[in-house]
């Protein structure tokens, strides 16, 4: 059996949306967004949210899963985005770019955490709306755990000041960098572009637009023992980068993705992520239409569940 390991969680939340369309709000800035105007896609993303619930409890994945009945949170089902957890029993609530996501925020799943898990303090950094700031937690930052590194692309969902907050609250280095793809959009989340494992780190580096930058990201990813795997842009359109590593029987690591984003691995990067971590593609073609994928679709519960609660 493999030891624990901070990065991969044993739990996560979900949020099964019952309204699920692409969100108009959204789309300016999220060039990973595609139109959806089908009255099927909203029991389609629900049948879809359904499905990957049990896969993931299926391959040892404790799953608490929510719905989602509000007409005007089309993105509810990316709760990863408004909420993260971390180990000694921390919460950390987040300020959103967009107006209606922030009507995501829900105290029931904050009631959860602290009546199955051990939640010591919950920090909301919600306020900072007011003073038009967003930090789209582990969208907006993609967290070592291990090293205690927030690797940040810079946008409009990332403010400077409050990933600065964020980091001195929960002990983490920033590590912040502009991106540009082919057309010179910068990358509205990082967890599109990077995903970091316990031993592997898949990333589209080549978006990093900084070369000295990117080199410097490349290094601290390998200075931590973890090998480098290279995403090309397909691949980064394909979500390949936006995955989550888990923990599931057995303490056996998986790699949770979209079927997509595995069918666009070649033979050599999956062997690379096989030999710590077991593949576990997950079918959400309709999800991925509202630009993003897996990794978006699980909030990670780094907190140590209460005895009573299994």
């Amino acid at each position: 059996m493999p030891p624990p390991s901070l990065q991969a969680p044993a739990a996560v939340a979900m949020v099964r949306p019952h309204h699920f369309h692409p969100n108009p709000e959204t789309a300016a800035d999220n060039a990973f967004q595609r139109p959806a105007t089908a009255a099927s896609v909203a029991a389609q993303a629900h049948a879809e949210v359904t499905e990957a619930a049990a896969r993931l409890e299926a391959a040892g994945v404790r799953v608490h899963l929510f719905d989602s009945h509000d007409p005007e949170t089309p993105d509810a089902v990316f709760p990863n985005n408004w909420f993260s957890t971390h180990a000694g029993g921390h919460v950390a609530l987040y300020p959103m770019y967009a107006a209606n996501r922030r009507r995501e925020r829900r105290s029931d799943i904050i009631e959860m955490l602290k009546a199955r898990y051990r939640v010591q303090d919950v920090i909301d950094y919600s306020g900072l709306e007011h003073d038009g700031m967003a930090l789209e937690g582990t969208g907006a930052m993609v967290l070592d755990h291990i090293g205690r590194i927030a690797y940040t692309a810079q946008s409009h969902r990332a403010d400077p000041v409050a990933l600065e907050r964020f980091c001195t609250h929960f002990n983490f280095e920033p590590m912040a960098f502009a991106t540009a793809d082919a057309q010179g959009r910068p990358c509205y989340h990082t967890n599109v572009m990077l995903c970091v494992g316990t031993d592997f780190a898949l990333g589209g580096f080549d978006l990093i637009a900084d070369p000295q930058r990117r080199e410097a990201v490349r290094a601290r990813l390998r200075e931590s023992g973890r090998d480098v795997i290279e995403l090309d842009a397909h691949q980064i359109g394909e979500f390949a980068g936006n995955a989550l590593e888990l923990t599931g029987h057995g303490g056996r690591r998986l790699l949770a993705l979209s079927e997509r984003a595995a069918a666009c691995l070649t033979a050599a990067q999956k062997a690379v992520i096989e030999r710590s971590a077991t593949l576990l593609p997950l079918r959400v073609p309709t999800i991925e239409l509202a630009g993003g994928s897996v990794r978006c679709m699980l909030a990670g519960i780094h907190l140590a569940p209460r005895p009573d609660s299994a």
